[in-house]
């Protein structure tokens, strides 16, 4: 029972054959420019538009593909969806087979007095606008025809720096955990966790995030049963903590803040499914500015990120090549002679697995008794199991 969600995205359908969202294996992508996805006030109280470009594989014909949102870094002050931190990485990401979205959100300072308060005010903006490119990615699907092939149920997040400040506290902090210094009642800051930034209706909830040099206001709103992270960063980081510290702004102290050697100690204590490499060395955003460390980067958040989508790939979590792409066998095995294609249609499927569910635990004559024993047990269970996705007589 506990595997059939993991079953159904284990089918071909879904594109995990063992390669797709893994390795490079489209040539190119396409690139769809300035989508708007939703609106709000800035920190200088004017009306912005939030536009996402949208890159997605030249020649795919899935229409069911997940996504990967991408958010920038600048320190909140600069930067847009054209950014080279996070333009390669999503042009990658979209030759490994995912749709991937690189997003604009809402910059500035508001108080130049008091940095703090206007830091942690542009990362609740920077939240709300993530969440409100996830639900328009999702109203897109439902409302919109699915234009750009998404599967709604297989969203992702993450960024590089600020970006990645943005997917940390998108995915872990609560309602109660917003900081107090916040004034929510300022124009652009309400909606709670949420925000106001459009596509009301629609769930903001993604998969999981990755981080590239980020870091998150308290570790400790990470909590069991919340979702995976993955994230890079270098020991001699200089800007944003690699462990516990003061985030830095042209050497001055703005706040403190757990970097990612403490996200991940508290996600494995909370026992949160999570990957970490350490960039020895290093400052900030290194994948940036070194092929070495960008080859690194893509490598660990492709190699776990792939299992999050397609759960029956092998836990991976380090530096892979990423070109090396296997071959894929793509033609149907031989058909055999398999009792549990209950629904016939040729094929062990979600259909016969639904099926078969139905009746387990029956007595008697009981569909679903492929090994005779006069009950539909767990040998039933294993045995459809050994044969899902096979092709029938």
């Amino acid at each position: 029972m506990v595997l059939f969600p993991m079953l159904t995205l284990s089918q071909e359908a879904e594109g995990c054959d063992g390669a797709r969202y893994r390795y490079l294996v489209f040539e190119d992508f396409d690139k769809i420019e300035d989508v708007v996805y939703g609106s709000n006030i800035a920190a200088n109280g004017s009306e912005v538009n939030l536009e996402m470009d949208i890159y997605l594989p030249q020649g795919d014909s899935l229409t069911n593909r997940p996504v990967v949102v991408c958010a920038h870094g600048g320190f909140f002050m600069v930067g847009n969806n054209e950014s080279p931190d996070i333009v390669p990485i999503c042009e990658d990401f979209a030759r490994m087979g995912y749709v991937a979205v690189s997003i604009s959100y809402r910059l500035g300072i508001d108080n130049w007095l008091n940095l703090q308060t206007s830091m942690q005010e542009a990362v609740l903006r920077g939240v709300h606008d993530g969440k409100a490119a996830v639900r328009f990615l999702r109203k897109s699907h439902e409302e919109g025809g699915n234009p750009w092939g998404i599967d709604p149920d297989r969203i992702m997040m993450g960024g590089s720096s600020a970006g990645a400040f943005i997917a940390l506290h998108a995915a872990y902090i609560d309602e109660d955990e917003i900081p107090n210094i916040i004034n929510q009642e300022d124009p652009g800051l309400g909606g709670g966790v949420e925000g106001e930034s459009g596509n009301s209706g629609y769930s903001s909830e993604v998969i999981s995030v990755f981080s590239m040099s980020g870091a998150i206001g308290d570790a400790n709103w990470i909590e069991e049963g919340d979702v995976p992270v993955v994230s890079t960063h270098g020991t001699d980081d200089t800007t944003v903590p690699y462990g516990s510290g003061s985030v830095q702004f042209l050497l001055i102290d703005i706040d403190q803040a757990d970097g990612s050697l403490t996200i991940h100690e508290v996600a494995e204590e909370n026992g949160v499914e999570n990957c970490f490499k350490t960039l020895e060395g290093a400052d900030h955003i290194p994948h940036q500015f070194s092929a070495e460390y960008y080859d690194t980067t893509l490598s660990v958040i492709s190699g776990f990120n792939s299992r999050m989508v397609c759960p029956t790939y092998e836990n991976l979590c380090g530096y892979y090549d990423v070109t090396d792409v296997p071959e894929i066998n793509n033609e149907p095995d031989d058909p055999i002679d398999c009792p549990q294609d209950i629904v016939v249609n040729g094929v062990v499927d979600v259909s016969d697995m639904m099926a078969f569910l139905a009746n387990y635990g029956c007595t008697g004559d009981c569909v679903g008794d492929f090994n005779n024993t006069g009950n539909v047990s767990i040998s039933d269970v294993l045995s459809i199991l050994a044969i899902y996705g096979s092709y029938c007589e």
